[in-house]
């Protein structure tokens, strides 16, 4: 192998995510770019284990079986990502083909062996999520709480490398201290992520049940649940966000922040909506279905 293909090869994760924002898709494909043909080997299904940081429990089977039989007419288009360990090999990056590949019977699949740190590894694993098949809400916020605590990185730090709003991991880490059981009702989408953001701002455990069911019998909306987390009489509620209390379109320009993942302003009859660079103006495109 040349001394340009083994630099490559050894490269770190912010080399390969060109030290700025990080993009799963563009780490697999120079990963798999840069590696030879010789070097990618057929590894036995039964000698992977999942990446220990694999934030998703929960895998879609309809569209795992869609890629099954893709698998079985086509094979495996691309090599996984493995770090070897003691027993076998930990998945880095795939893990979907994996399990896809058992469903269709397969024995083998093409691998790429890196050696990643366990930092990294998590890293990668919640950006193969957050950028392929989305988290549940919880999931992402468990996900952002691990990388903040093993990264050692602030929360502007961390949304920065994710192309995310800073408001937008706050808001998501702020789902934790919710009670199990609205966590699940979040998991179960009876309860929406804006409603869950004011219920996050709330310490008092009965003014939270108190407000649960006005949202699921009452059908309160986020704006009228806000003015009331805003009453002073509320008992041991966060403030919600005062900064913009005088704006009546503070509300609108919360549920579009948290909607796109990045700051928006509404005022003086028009919409500012805030993009780091086009790979993030295309992620917002995308999720106001204007991408070509």
């Amino acid at each position: 192998m040349d001394t340009t293909k083994r630099r490559a090869l050894g490269k770190g994760l912010e080399e390969l995510f060109n030290n700025e924002q990080l993009d799963f898709n563009k780490m697999e494909e120079t990963i798999v770019n840069t590696t030879p043909k010789e070097e990618i080997i057929e590894i036995n299904l039964n000698e992977l284990r999942s990446n220990p940081y694999q934030p998703r429990k929960v895998f879609d089977e309809e569209k795992l079986k869609e890629l099954s039989d893709s698998i079985k007419e086509h094979g495996v288009f691309q090599p996984i990502i493995v770090k070897r360990s003691i027993k076998g090999y930990e998945i880095i990056a795939g893990e979907r083909r994996v399990k896809a590949s058992q469903m269709a019977g397969l024995e083998t699949i093409p691998a790429i062996v890196r050696d990643f740190s366990d930092s990294e590894m998590m890293e990668i694993a919640l950006l193969e999520n957050l950028q392929r098949e989305n988290l549940n809400s919880i999931e992402e916020a468990t996900a952002y709480k691990k990388l903040l605590d093993t990264l050692n990185v602030t929360q502007e730090e961390l949304a920065k490398r994710l192309g995310k709003s800073r408001s937008h991991i706050t808001n998501m880490i702020g789902l934790l201290n919710l009670p199990d059981e609205v966590k699940n009702l979040i998991n179960e989408d009876k309860i929406s992520m804006s409603h869950a953001r004011i219920l996050s701002k709330i310490e008092d455990k009965e003014k939270i049940d108190e407000f649960v069911d006005m949202i699921l019998n009452d059908n309160i909306n986020v704006r009228q649940m806000e003015e009331l987390a805003r009453n002073d009489t509320v008992e041991k509620v966060h403030k919600v966000n005062r900064k913009n209390v005088e704006n009546e379109y503070s509300y609108l320009e919360d549920e579009l922040s948290e909607k796109l993942g990045t700051r928006v302003k509404v005022k003086k009859n028009r919409v500012e909506i805030t993009f780091t660079n086009n790979s993030d103006l295309n992620r917002i495109l995308e999720i106001m279905n204007l991408s070509d």
